[in-house]
Formats: C-alpha cells, structure tokens, sequence
C-alpha cells in the first residue's frame, strides 16, 4: 500500500503553526516532527544546568534559556527546542516575535534514548552552521556523563569526556563553570537488576 507523502512546509508556515500550537515540534527541511516529553531526570538536569549558568551570566552580555527558545539554522533549513542555550548579545532572532533565535554560542543538550544519536550527529551538525557557536555539551541522563566539545580556532573541534562528579567544565566561550556532580544532585539513577 503506497503511503501519501506529507506536504511540504516553508519556514513561516512552520511557524505560525508551531506558535498556535499545544505541543512542540521540530522543523527539518519542510518536515515538522512532534518532540516526545521529557523524563524526571532530563527535567532536572536541564533545569540546574539553565539555573547555574543564569546565576555566573549575571552583569554579563549573554543569557542562558531553556527549551521554549527555538533555534533556526538557515543553513540546513532546520527549527530544534535545544535543552539550554546560551547567546550573546546583541541577540540575532528570525523575527519580530523574539521567540526563535538564529545563532547561539553555547548549546547544552540532555541525551535520551530515542535522540542521543540525533544529538551527537545530525543536531550537531547543525548547530555547527551557527556563526557564533563554539561549544558543545551533551549531558547523559542514566550516569554521570559529559561530552563536551569545544570549536577551535582553526575550525576543527576538540571532544572531551567526563564522568567524574568532581570535574568542572569550563566553558571558556562564556567564562562559566559547571561541576558535573552538582548538575546531577537530584538526579535518580536506574538500579542494576539480577
């Protein structure tokens, strides 16, 4: 049985759909795709995440937000919810309604099961069309765990892994500090079953 072929949807109408909408989408290049919900342990780790970095950015040019930010890629026509985002001003957004920002200079996203391929590879790649981007935190969300990749000058990137809870992340793009074990205070890790 042949399947019919979804339409097509330019940025705008994405747009004025996602705006009116009850739930989150995504855009990739003419596609919208329904964001599943977040667990308990994502939630809090994106809130700390977002709550430390707003508390370092104060008196500062640039912001930390969470989800409800989009982000645009005109690049690879492509609208993502990252987990926190941090931009510097002065801000770039689509539009009059400030609600989509076009370029970001820290990105922090909690991996899950279902996206943590997405986040690693095609998100990434991306995100790494922003002009203004230069680091890249993938937190996990089943163990203390964080890969942090940060832009050189010569355009090549530098990855780093972390799973011990005393390690600080210095995010040098925006001068902040994240020590891993703190953003996982609350978080309730999966017990092993015999």
């Amino acid at each position: 049985m042949a399947t019919q072929a979804l339409p097509h949807l330019s940025v705008q109408q994405y747009l004025e759909i996602e705006r009116a909408a009850e739930f989150r989408s995504e855009y990739i290049d003419g596609q919208m795709y329904a964001m599943a919900s977040g667990s308990r342990n994502h939630a809090l780790i994106a809130m700390e995440i977002g709550a430390s970095l707003n508390r370092q950015l104060r008196g500062k040019p640039c912001a930390a937000a969470g989800s409800d930010l989009r982000l645009y890629s005109k690049q690879e026509k492509t609208l993502t919810y990252p987990d926190t985002v941090v931009f510097c001003e002065p801000a770039q957004f689509l539009d009059g309604d400030r609600d989509t920002l076009t370029d970001a200079t820290v990105i922090v996203e909690v991996l899950s099961k279902s996206t943590q391929n997405y986040d690693r590879g095609d998100k990434f790649r991306t995100y790494r069309t922003l002009p203004s981007f230069v680091e890249y935190l993938l937190l996990a969300q089943n163990e203390i765990r964080a890969e942090h990749h940060v832009r050189q000058p010569d355009g090549t990137w530098v990855f780093r892994e972390s799973k011990a809870p005393d390690t600080q992340i210095y995010l040098a793009a925006i001068g902040c500090t994240l020590t891993l074990g703190e953003l996982y205070e609350r978080v309730e890790f999966p017990t092993a079953q015999n």
